[in-house]
């Protein structure tokens, strides 16, 4: 099925992407975004080999390359250990042995780049300032009533596809999903500059474990800035699922000067942002169904996934390349969302839920962070490849 026109709500990473791949297939697209401008916010997003390779085949890799860092290697840390505990090659090891490689990079670099590319196809109409108010049903499609720059207009398409995020408007109030909640867990992200990173520490991945903690850090912008992301067992209290943190709220809610000690060269990097944006990290049942008719969701707005896998961006990027594949050969959108469901759901519950155990592994105290610390000392490399392997392999044909 070709030439026909679909709407995506949700201007973010899944729906540029999806409106690419689907222009691509020979679909008129519409983007509906709710920003008045295209920007994305966080930081760093990882794109292991299943991603980078999609947007590889979507012709964005001379684009991205530039932007990207590609980092030597994984060092992962406990702080029961007091150091390092192993590590395990990245960079040009991982395209050889995946075929695609390991990209980091800024949110906003993928996101610039993506609207580009959506803006310079004719068969792509981008509005911005765009509120989702309701759908109706009619004989050959579906009417979208939407909100555009604070004035009432209708658009008739096709299919509806919800990419919306989390807290997925299309989700919870046209599919009658559920809402988003806390997951138990903040995370804090900041950028500094590289140069301000010990010359050992700015061509890695770092991962540091701790009792209800922990810290990711890796290059990004061509390896010109690190990414730092603590998260933290918390409570959240604030209105707002995102707001800024000071330097001293966050030593104060991570416990820096806490009873858990922080070897020195993680402590120095905690310290060294003057701000923070902290962020509730969400998620929500997600055993119902995404597809009805001629609407669907796609990325976080179907299955929100926690960042301890690195892999919810890359599933909204999955998520599209299968959709538009779905879309080439079904007989109508419905049995299209349909089918795109049914090769979807099993993967994204696997990637929620490898997330899930990955955030107890890192947050683990006593004993068992014992246990865990022994079993990566005696092969991190081997144990990597073991958890990563199914998810890095993916390919969407």
């Amino acid at each position: 099925m070709s030439g026909h026109s679909l709407l995506v709500a949700g201007g973010g990473i899944g729906g540029l992407t999806a409106a690419l791949a689907l222009a691509r297939a020979g679909h008129r697209v519409t983007v509906l975004e709710q920003a008045a401008r295209f920007s994305e916010v966080g930081a760093g997003i990882q794109l292991a080999p299943n991603a980078s390779r999609v947007l590889i085949d979507l012709g964005l890799g001379p684009a991205l390359a530039p932007f990207a860092a590609i980092p030597e290697d994984l060092r992962v840390y406990s702080t029961r250990a007091g150091g390092e505990i192993g590590r395990t090659a990245l960079g040009a090891a991982i395209a050889e042995r995946y075929g695609a490689p390991y990209w980091v990079i800024h949110r906003a670099d993928l996101a610039r780049v993506l609207a580009a590319a959506v803006r310079a196809r004719g068969d792509v109409e981008l509005v911005l300032g765009a509120r989702l108010r309701d759908v109706e049903a009619e004989p050959d499609g579906i009417r979208v009533l939407a909100t555009v720059a604070g004035q009432p207009r209708e658009f008739r398409t096709s299919g509806l596809i919800g990419a919306d995020g989390v807290r997925s408007c299309v989700r919870t109030r046209i599919r009658g999903g559920p809402p988003a909640r806390y997951a138990g867990r903040t995370a804090y992200r900041a950028t500094v500059p590289i140069e301000m990173i010990p010359e050992d520490l700015r061509r890695s991945t770092g991962l540091w474990m701790s009792p209800k903690a922990h810290l990711v850090h890796y290059p990004i912008r061509a390896g010109r800035e690190l990414n730092l992301v603590a998260v933290v067992e918390d409570s959240w209290v604030d209105e707002s699922w995102s707001v800024p943190a000071s330097a001293d709220a966050f030593a104060r809610h991570f416990g820096l000067d806490g009873p858990v000690r922080w070897p020195e060269p993680a402590r120095s990097l905690l310290r060294l942002p003057n701000s923070w944006t902290k962020w509730a990290l969400c998620g929500f049942d997600s055993r119902f169904e995404w597809s009805s008719g001629p609407v669907t969701l796609l990325g976080d707005a179907a299955h929100a996934t926690l960042p301890f896998a690195a892999q919810g961006g890359a599933m909204a990027i999955e998520d599209a390349a299968v959709l538009a594949r779905t879309l080439e050969a079904a007989p109508n959108t419905a049995a299209a969302f349909l089918a795109y469901e049914t090769l979807r759901k099993g993967r994204t519950r696997a990637i929620v839920e490898q997330a899930r155990k990955n955030g107890a592994i890192y947050h683990m105290g006593d004993l068992p962070a014992l246990a865990r610390d022994a079993v990566l000392r005696m092969g991190a490399a081997t144990h990597l490849d073991d958890r990563v392997a199914w998810i890095w392999r993916w390919t969407p044909a």
